[in-house]
């Protein structure tokens, strides 16, 4: 495993495109979700990670509350397939039926999509307008235990974003572990 500095996107610059791979053996590409969604949250996150199955339940619950109002998220699964077989697309075939995702979950085979985001931990998330530009970015909210949360920053923020309202908390640390590079 090999830690790389990386700078996050910066709030209200413009998220990078991409196309890449699904579950669902399709190709996806970000300009065609903003197409249709008012906001999409990018949440980066994996099969065999501890912080991530923390928050899958709350992921499908605010991807339920929320896509009636024009938002989507997107799961990309940023490690490295060779380096941990747990993270190779046919175990997140497996892990997108077994946690019954109700979002697209995608691979990022050559890293390339998270090393331009600048995530370096898992769970992280940036929430972009219909524009690409980014909003937000950081935790999904301040305790990976659902039941201690008393802040659910990406919910605040998307729902200020809904309202066209100002975001109030913009970046915050997401707190996890970190991607596994080649």
């Amino acid at each position: 495993m090999t830690s790389l500095e990386l700078t996050p996107t910066a709030i209200g610059s413009y998220a990078p495109d991409f196309e890449i791979r699904g579950t669902d053996s399709e190709v996806h590409h970000l300009a065609r979700y903003l197409e249709k969604f008012k906001a999409v949250g990018v949440v980066f996150m994996a099969n065999n990670s501890a912080d991530v199955k923390m928050y899958v339940e709350r992921l499908k619950n605010l991807q339920t509350a929320m896509q009636g109002q024009g938002f989507t998220l997107i799961g990309i699964n940023p490690h490295d397939g060779n380096q941990d077989p747990e993270e190779s697309f046919e175990n997140m075939k497996k892990f997108a039926i077994e946690q019954k995702l109700n979002f697209p979950y995608l691979w990022d085979s050559t890293q390339d999509v998270t090393r331009s985001f600048g995530a370096p931990t898992i769970p992280m998330v940036f929430l972009l307008d219909a524009t690409s530009k980014v909003r937000y970015r950081g935790a999904i909210d301040d305790n990976n235990q659902a039941n201690a949360v008393k802040s659910k920053y990406l919910e605040v923020a998307i729902t200020a974003l809904m309202k066209g309202e100002a975001i109030e908390i913009t970046a915050t640390e997401a707190v996890g572990s970190e991607v596994r590079w080649r």
